[in-house]
């Protein structure tokens, strides 16, 4: 009998990495964007970017009560991809400047999800840091 692995749509993933390593894993993935009455063996809450706008999509989509029901109750495994993961957390503190109006997530966590800052001789880090950088060779030689 094939896994059945249920995709959590709402914006903002990249599901068709997430289809395609289901289908190599000999899985059947099938991507959920509404509550659906389906058996599900695995969940995934994948996302990218802002925790308000994936709070907001799932919500406009009637997501969180079904997925509550689904990981709370029914005891469905979940991972939860980057964003996904953070959204299991009671709140977010990350894009409010001051920290004052925190944004409430998923609460199946009792922590907060806080914005970090790197700061190295005076200069500020892009977090994430994506891309090319320049390399300091400090020793020729490691071997």
């Amino acid at each position: 009998m094939s896994v059945t692995a249920g995709i959590i749509d709402y914006g903002v993933g990249n599901l068709y990495s997430l289809i395609n390593a289901i289908d190599v894993l000999g899985a059947k993935p099938v991507i959920i964007n509404s509550p659906i009455n389906k058996e599900f063996d695995r969940l995934i809450l994948p996302g990218v970017g802002a925790f308000g706008k994936a709070m907001s999509e799932l919500k406009n989509k009637n997501l969180i009560n079904w997925i509550n029901q689904k990981v709370l109750v029914e005891k469905i495994p979940v991972l939860g991809i980057c964003l996904g993961m953070q959204l299991m957390c009671k709140e977010s503190s990350v894009g409010d400047q001051k920290g004052q109006n925190p944004i409430h997530g998923l609460g199946w966590f009792d922590s907060n999800v806080r914005q970090f800052t790197i700061e190295n001789n005076k200069k500020k880090y892009k977090i994430p840091d994506m891309g090319w950088n320049h390399l300091i060779i400090k020793q020729k030689n490691t071997w």
